[in-house]
């Protein structure tokens, strides 16, 4: 080690060593069926993109609920999908002003109960595939990636009820 290096290391040691700020990142939404869990719409963007802001690009024209976590919370889309029939199945979200109420509580249970279901795709993904840590090669060749492990997925989670 040069003694450059072991300054630096040192340095480091200490906290003193500047750390880089810059981090890369990616998120995977999908729209999918509740009863069968199988995936319809893809979509993959960066980290630092809003959840919410894809949201219209995964529904469908015969998709008659909508669910989500808290990140795809959006007062104007609920009323536009109210308004259209749609269930908003989206969890609630509480301030420092307005915690959530018992009542809301259990909303957001049963609706992760459902949302559980979709999450069982990552899981495959995750478990099955081995696509726990990602390389970053760009969004472009990751989302390639993504797109070819959600139709095996697909492929994973209909396995059964193809075979009949």
């Amino acid at each position: 080690m040069t003694r450059e290096c072991h300054v630096r290391f040192c340095e480091r040691l200490r906290g003193k060593f500047p750390r880089p700020t810059y981090h890369f990142g990616m998120k995977v939404h999908v729209g999918a069926h509740v009863n069968s869990g199988l995936v319809h719409t893809v979509a993959v963007t960066a980290a630092n993109e809003a959840d919410v802001s894809l949201l219209p690009n995964l529904l469908r024209e015969d998709d008659r609920a909508v669910f989500g976590d808290k990140g795809y919370v959006d007062n104007s889309l609920k009323r536009a999908a109210r308004k259209a029939g749609v269930f908003w199945g989206v969890a609630l979200k509480s301030t420092t002003k307005h915690p959530l109420t018992e009542a809301n509580k259990r909303f957001n249970h049963k609706m992760s109960s459902v949302r559980s279901r979709v999450e069982h795709l990552f899981r495959v993904i995750k478990r099955q595939f081995g696509y726990t840590k990602v390389r970053y090669k760009g969004l472009a060749k990751n989302a390639a990636q993504v797109f070819t492990l959600v139709g095996l997925t697909n492929l994973y989670l209909a396995r059964r009820a193809m075979l009949t």
